[in-house]
């Protein structure tokens, strides 16, 4: 990895803190992070960049839950902080001696030629194990420069890291047609620099990289109703993560592979993937809370309502325990949605009791969501917790305060997908017992049948809607 400079060494008030000290002798680098955290301003997420560590491993060790027992990763933590060698048990590295007091190795005295020719002329293949010897040192320069060969550095990867940031956050609030371009060009770069070298810390780097921004490609492509082109997509992401080990990754796929089977209405296959996600290496972030709501409502969905609702709790229970994840917006689960999902699975269970706590958690959804900074607001997930609120006041029998929650949801230009197949569902409740017939309930189905003819967030992607 590239060497730091001198403007990033830690402070000696650190270095000699007996505290620091006794952290680095014992290799608790849970407490060394805290400590450069605190001391120096160096926050996980530049701990992660300067050792070539993944976010979610930087905050797994704070937390306590991981230990860094691998030599060459206790090197690269005293290499990218500028710990010094002794402090963690390592031989002096190369960075510590400062330029001006290198010294140079004495040559050994050199007999003369005379006397060196006719001993090496004596033995057996002398002058071919000579020329051997010369061109062997040749090939180990040569590997030696083809090693240090990379077409990115540090800037690169953090510039990629912010665009997929970005790219997340907006995801949740901006129209999904106006950002396909710009997550097709970040695609385009990650890839172009995958078929030329890097090293291998930054070749894993830019492999999760890309399987972030496929799973940008993946909803995308499943909120404008194309779910062949998502699972293409999804299965990138699973590729990515398997190449680069990062777990949070491959368990967010998971989540999404869950998600395209729900809305296929293959409900068992959903809950079993969304289970199946739960034996990753899940990180510290919110995608076990994600995994068990996924499967509590694909379990209620089959008819599963025992394991629905004890699996719901188990998603509340890992809420409470849920760290920062590695990237927010889209790839987060806020408290909102997961209120959304809990609002849904309740409805499917059925039963009075439970229709009721289904209208409770609704409402705590679409108030989270109204209460949420502008920019964190998702109008798809608000009109799901609305959707919702109306099939549990028609399952009541109230056709009116039904219409009156759709109200919220029919004032949307477009859909995604998956709003579009709720609405639908909803129409065809309407028309089947004891709502047949009723007037409310066919003028209720009719506006429906309106608003789903459009297509789902179609237009123009560079025209703004």
């Amino acid at each position: 990895m590239p060497e730091p400079s001198r403007s990033q060494e830690l402070p000696v008030s650190l270095l000699t803190d007996p505290v620091m000290i006794e952290a680095c002798r014992t290799r608790d680098f849970g407490r060394v992070f805290k400590l450069v955290k605190v001391r120096a301003g160096i926050y996980p997420s530049m701990i992660a960049r300067r050792c070539d560590l993944t976010p979610s491993r930087v905050g797994e060790v704070i937390a306590g839950r991981r230990q860094l027992l691998h030599m060459d990763v206790i090197e690269r933590i005293s290499d990218g902080l500028r710990i010094p060698g002794h402090m963690l048990g390592l031989a002096r590295r190369s960075w510590e001696a400062p330029p001006s007091l290198t010294t140079k190795p004495r040559k050994p005295a050199e007999a003369p030629a005379s006397v060196i020719a006719p001993l090496v002329a004596g033995l057996p293949g002398a002058g071919e194990g000579v020329r051997s010897l010369a061109a062997d040192t040749g090939l180990s320069a040569r590997l030696a420069r083809h090693a240090a060969e990379t077409n990115v550095n540090t800037l690169v990867l953090e510039q990629f890291d912010a665009d997929v940031e970005r790219l997340a956050r907006d995801f949740v609030s901006r129209p999904v047609p106006l950002l396909i371009p710009e997550i097709r060009t970040a695609q385009s770069g990650v890839f172009q620099l995958l078929e030329g070298r890097q090293h291998p810390s930054q070749t894993r780097h830019l492999y999760v990289v890309a399987g972030w921004l496929s799973g940008l490609a993946a909803h995308a492509s499943f909120d404008l109703g194309n779910r062949s082109a998502a699972a293409t997509h999804v299965r990138t992401v699973v590729q990515c993560a398997e190449i680069s080990e990062h777990s949070p990754l491959r368990a967010w796929a998971r989540s999404f592979q869950s998600l395209i089977a729900y809305w296929a209405g293959d409900y068992r296959r959903a809950g079993d993937l969304a289970q199946a996600g739960q034996r990753e290496g899940l990180g510290t972030g919110t995608v076990k809370a994600r995994l068990l709501s996924l499967e509590a409502r694909a379990r209620a969905a089959s008819g599963d309502n025992r394991n629905a609702l004890r699996t719901l709790a188990l998603a509340h229970e890992a809420r409470g325990t849920a760290g920062p994840d590695e990237f927010p917006g889209v790839f987060s689960f806020p408290e909102a949605k997961q209120w959304a999902y809990a609002g849904t699975t309740l409805l499917a269970v059925e039963g009075g009791e439970q229709i009721r706590h289904a209208i409770s958690a609704s409402n705590r959804a679409v108030e989270l969501y109204r209460g949420g900074p502008e920019g964190d607001r998702s109008p798809g997930d608000l009109q799901a917790a609305h959707l919702d609120l109306a099939t549990a006041h028609l399952a009541g029998g109230d056709v009116e305060g039904a219409g009156a929650k759709l109200s919220e949801v029919f004032g949307a230009e477009t859909y995604t997908a998956s709003i579009t197949i709720r609405l639908r569902n909803l129409a065809a409740l309407l028309g089947s017992e004891p709502y047949r017939g009723a007037r409310s309930a066919i003028d209720l189905r009719a506006h429906i049948h309106e608003v789903t003819v459009r297509p789902a967030l179609a237009g123009n992607p560079t025209e703004p809607r």
